[in-house]
């Protein structure tokens, strides 16, 4: 959305996001799967805090937000909080390890598990990433 920013949301982007991922949470919860299946909503990058002269906003890689579903996430949990701006983390902040560490986590992997890299030293899967704890349900 670098140029059209609202209007490409509010009437293409957010509304099928809005009924698949509901459909998807949904389903899975009745067939009984939500709790085995681990969804995470991210992007690459997050977006300017300033609209640009197009009524877009481009990339933004200080700040951005990541959603988790299923497979023990505590549903409703918001962890976090950028600034006024909303253009860098205010507390809280997660790094990209962070977000790996807690996907090995919830899928019952040790995020300190270590795999042999190419040169067949050890690394762990997570790269020294922590859990997010705080949005896991105990």
């Amino acid at each position: 959305t670098h140029r059209s920013n609202f209007d490409i949301l509010k009437k293409n982007k957010l509304p099928g996001f809005d009924k698949i991922f509901t459909a998807l949470l949904e389903d899975l919860t009745v067939r009984g799967m939500i709790d085995e299946t681990l969804i995470l909503v991210i992007s690459e990058m997050g977006r300017t805090p300033r609209v640009n002269g197009n009524a877009g906003r481009d990339h933004w890689t200080f700040n951005y937000g990541c959603m988790f579903a299923g497979a023990g996430i505590r549903g409703g949990t918001v962890y976090g909080e950028s600034d006024s701006q909303a253009a860098y983390p205010k507390n809280n902040p997660v790094s990209n390890a962070d977000v790996v560490a807690t996907v090995y986590q919830a899928l019952g992997i040790s995020p300190e598990y270590r795999v042999p890299d190419r040169t067949n030293r050890p690394i762990e899967v997570s790269h020294g990433g922590h859990p997010i704890l705080e949005i896991m349900e105990s």
